[in-house]
């Protein structure tokens, strides 16, 4: 890009072009980001096996959304030995998934400074849900199932503020451990696990359900987090990621049944275990958490009221060493 425009710069430059234009060319030249001159790949990890989840990221990627801005954005998946803090801190990724709270753990506790550069979260998609339909909040002392790649930052800060004494049941994954009986409750989130026990015929009574969001626990979760060196060294890349990011979940909102083709060829690019039935109620549900649940729209920012209950209620419960602000969050 940059040779094509320098020969047009020194073209103008035989014809003696106006000092005015010849400036002008000068400085656009220096403000096209290195990246782009130089062809340098922008490597994305998402925080789970292929699916719709991701939707918005896979459209701006085969729409063309990134290339448009300048990027050649390569898009990771996690595995069972490799995970999204591993690939971002041994700079396998330049950019990676997670949710608000593990962000702030991150950055508090382990002591490696991130900084938000996109969010699509705006609630949280945390629920409880019992196997006997029986009001969690009454279960006190029970098995509850949680998975051993989520951190179940909400629910063990429910456990020590209610007293609720849980005898925790770690398992790697599908619900057979919850519908065997083998549990009395597990926390599952809506875009998933919720819909698979729909499918499996299981009858979920609201009275049987405990939703995080509705009892004064509704953080954010899935942004898109960079180390803050990459952050200040690569101001118009990670600029340039967010916008097309954001032009690929809008998109994905407007073409839903196209979206869900694009994601059915990640899917089964990489032998993700699933459906398409699954994987469109999948997207309507992500969709769903994308809007602030006071303006109803899909603000794509990071909520600094959140921020503050998120680390105020880890330092509460012994799970951050510090606050970790707004400001700071954001590369402020």
């Amino acid at each position: 890009m940059k040779k094509a425009v320098l020969c047009k710069f020194l073209d103008f430059k035989r014809k003696k072009t106006s000092g005015l234009k010849f400036m002008l060319i000068l400085i656009w030249l220096m403000l096209v980001p290195s990246q782009m001159e130089a062809g340098e790949p922008f490597v994305f990890t998402t925080v789970w096996t292929a699916q719709a989840e991701f939707a918005g990221y896979y459209v701006a990627k085969e729409k063309g959304f990134y290339t448009e801005a300048g990027l050649d954005v390569k898009i990771q998946h996690p595995s069972l030995t490799s995970s999204v803090y591993h690939r971002l801190e041994t700079d396998e990724c330049n950019a990676g998934m997670f949710a608000l709270m593990s962000a702030l753990d991150i950055i508090g506790n382990k002591g490696t400074p991130l900084v938000n550069i996109f969010q699509t979260s705006m609630n949280s998609s945390y629920v409880i849900v019992s196997r006997w339909g029986k009001n969690p909040l009454t279960q006190k002392g029970i098995r509850m199932a949680v998975y051993n790649s989520e951190p179940n930052y909400l629910t063990s800060i429910l456990n020590i503020r209610e007293k609720m004494n849980y005898d925790w049941i770690h398992f790697a994954g599908n619900i057979n451990v919850f519908l065997s009986g083998a549990v009395d409750a597990m926390v599952i989130v809506t875009y998933n696990e919720y819909y698979q026990l729909l499918q499996a015929g299981f009858k979920m009574p609201e009275e049987g359900l405990y939703r995080f969001c509705d009892h004064g626990y509704n953080i954010q979760e899935n942004g898109v987090y960079v180390k803050r060196d990459y952050y200040e060294s690569h101001p118009q890349q990670v600029k340039a990621f967010a916008a097309a990011s954001r032009k690929g979940w809008e998109w994905a909102a407007e073409h839903p049944e196209e979206a869900l083709d694009i994601v059915m060829k990640y899917v089964k690019a990489n032998n993700t275990p699933t459906n398409r039935v699954m994987q469109k109620l999948q997207l309507q549900e992500i969709l769903r958490l994308q809007q602030d649940k006071e303006s109803g729209k899909r603000e794509f920012r990071v909520r600094p009221d959140m921020v503050k209950k998120a680390s105020r209620l880890m330092m509460e419960c012994g799970m951050l060493k510090r606050e970790v602000t707004y400001n700071e969050l954001m590369g402020k």
